[in-house]
């Protein structure tokens, strides 16, 4: 099957295919009642900036009633808003404005723990024989040969030490695969997934929502029985006591496919909605099973090889040096991903757990900075699939200050990694590295509080915010850039338009690398139906030579820069051609 022949097969009523989705992190979006967070009564007078920028789709991060230990992805209520961010009333105003202006709003699905002061959980855990305690997962201790007790397996958390959580109570151990107050849900219930599709789905699905973005979704399916898991203590490096379960324990699990077909059979399919997975480090072969149109599962899902540059093991902390060509090749996972099949895929380079992309694949510097920016913009509009927007990227806003010190960062990953490190009584060498990895690819960059206009607080919020503002934010945001024609927020206004305009060879067309090992420069071909365009980027802030390597009478629809010097392409950068 050509490529043609697949998008144009299935594409009827699929509307998100088109979709330019905006992912809104609540806390740090923009405070609406002034007390320093961020919520949605913020947001809503924000829409027309969103409509005029060009997106369709706003996805809306975590809004539930949570105690915010992982910033609202610890849910203790689904059919609750939390009071920090609103509420129902807010919630439905939201709905009716994004409607209003002809865009579509999907949220976030968080289904494979809740928080542990959740109704459910609090239950389960308040005595062995409670009719919820087979809705979360209990174990009995083990212990070594000193009769220390230990935990039922060695599985490590995403958020550092044990997968396990002791309860004295009850004197048994609960999984948690992130932070210990975020229990995992036991699926293998079949009362525990009906509870979880009424409460957490269909709740919203019928108040107007237009879809989910499914977080970590390859996680629900653990392999049973756990206790004759395997028990590796030297799994990643001698001195690991944990580490991450392999492919098939807790990942993509036995029974993961049979869950989302009954999701999908139970509640998507009786919704005209999008569904996007969080499905993480896949293999293209169990990518194509959740996201195969005939399987019934998913819509799409987030490819991470290109987010994931840099980081060792999906370790965010440990730093692995990466070269262009690592770069190119990582878009060309995620452009190529459909090829030759029936899925769908998605373009993305920030979200809420990303560092931010001009301070990771460009040049802050001031001399750099606007270009690679709007290089990087050129990238993401031309890429195949459904384009996906983090809150700030429209103005390039980086990472925070490297002179930060930890006592500035916010966010549980963070934290945890650096108190688990100082149990290990590292050298202050060892300390500065650390840092310096923290300030490359930290969650909390992604998460520092938008930059509106140059007043204090950068327009955020009245008062001073939850989390520290960057230092930038007088030279660096929204108000600055409006009527600004030659901003980095009017040229994602431009390159949006472009997409939507050649939305066939842009979206839909098959991406082919043209010079793959040029070491400075990223050129490639988008096709389609016979129609051909031609992307040309600078992926570094040296003059380069160029000549064109495609045939035909090239007509320029889009440039960060006046391209007078056509033997030549200046630092970061980038021109798209359509061929007449």
């Amino acid at each position: 099957m050509s490529l043609s022949q697949n998008t144009t097969s299935f594409s009827q009523n699929q509307w998100w295919k088109e979709s330019v989705i905006y992912q809104i992190w609540p806390a740090s979006y923009r405070d609406g009642n002034g007390d320093g967070w961020g919520d949605i009564p913020g947001i809503i007078p924000t829409l027309d900036h969103l409509k005029n920028l060009g997106v369709t789709v706003v996805w809306l991060s975590p809004h539930y009633k949570s105690p915010q230990k992982d910033m609202g992805y610890d849910i203790s209520d689904y059919e609750a808003v939390d009071p920090i961010y609103g509420n129902m009333e807010d919630m439905d105003k939201l709905i009716e404005e994004i409607h209003k202006r002809g865009m579509k709003l999907i949220c976030d699905l968080v289904i494979n723990h809740t928080s542990d002061q959740h109704a459910w959980f609090q239950e389960s855990k308040s005595s062995r024989d409670n009719p919820k305690r087979d809705w979360y997962i209990w174990r009995d201790a083990k212990y070594d040969e000193n009769g220390k007790r230990i935990p039922p397996t060695n599985w490590r958390s995403y958020f550092s030490g044990s997968a396990w959580t002791w309860d004295e109570q009850t004197q048994q151990y609960y999984m948690r695969l992130f932070a210990e107050s975020q229990p995992d849900l036991n699926w293998e219930n079949e009362q525990t997934r009906k509870a979880i599709y009424d409460s957490a789905v269909k709740f919203w699905l019928d108040k107007g929502v237009d879809g989910f973005r499914i977080d970590t979704a390859s996680l629900y399916s653990k392999k049973y029985p756990l206790e004759d898991a395997k028990y590796d203590p030297n799994k990643d490096s001698p001195t690991d006591e944990f580490y991450f379960p392999d492919t098939g324990l807790c990942k993509h699990g036995p029974r993961i496919h049979e869950f989302f077909k009954e999701l999908n059979s139970k509640m998507f399919s009786h919704y005209d909605i999008m569904t996007v997975g969080e499905v993480g480090e896949s293999t293209k072969e169990d990518a194509l099973k959740y996201v195969s149109a005939k399987e019934k599962e998913m819509d799409m899902m987030f490819l991470f090889d290109l987010v994931q540059l840099g980081t060792r093991d999906a370790d965010k902390f440990r730093y692995e040096p990466f070269t262009n060509l690592d770069f190119k090749k990582a878009v060309e996972v995620q452009s190529s991903f459909i090829k030759g099949t029936d899925a769908w895929s998605t373009v993305f380079i920030e979200n809420h757990d990303q560092a931010r992309c001009v301070s990771k694949f460009g040049d802050i510097s001031p001399e750099f900075w606007d270009n690679s920016a709007k290089m990087l913009a050129t990238l993401q509009a031309t890429l195949t699939g459904t384009l996906f927007l983090y809150q700030g990227q429209e103005i390039g806003m980086t990472n925070l200050p490297s002179s930060w010190g930890i006592e500035e960062y916010k966010d549980i990953q963070t934290i945890n990694y650096w108190a688990d490190f100082l149990k290990t009584n590292p050298t202050e060498f060892e300390k500065e590295n650390l840092m310096k990895n923290i300030g490359r690819y930290a969650r909390d960059h992604a998460r520092s509080p938008v930059q509106w206009d140059d007043s204090t607080n950068a327009g955020f919020s009245k008062v001073v915010p939850w989390t520290r503002v960057n230092d930038n934010y007088k030279e660096l945001n929204v108000k600055k850039q409006t009527n600004d024609p030659n901003s980095v927020l009017s040229f994602y206004k431009k390159a949006l338009k472009v997409r939507h305009d050649y939305s066939d060879l842009f979206v839909h067309g098959e991406f082919n690398h043209v010079d793959f090992a040029n070491e400075k420069v990223m050129s490639y071909t988008k096709t389609f139906e016979g129609k051909t365009a031609y992307v040309v980027l600078n992926l570094t802030k040296v003059t380069v030579p160029f000549h064109a390597q495609v045939q035909g009478d090239l007509k320029l629809v889009l440039a960060n820069t006046d391209p007078k010097e056509e033997g030549s392409l200046k630092p970061f950068e980038s021109r798209v051609y359509v061929i007449q």
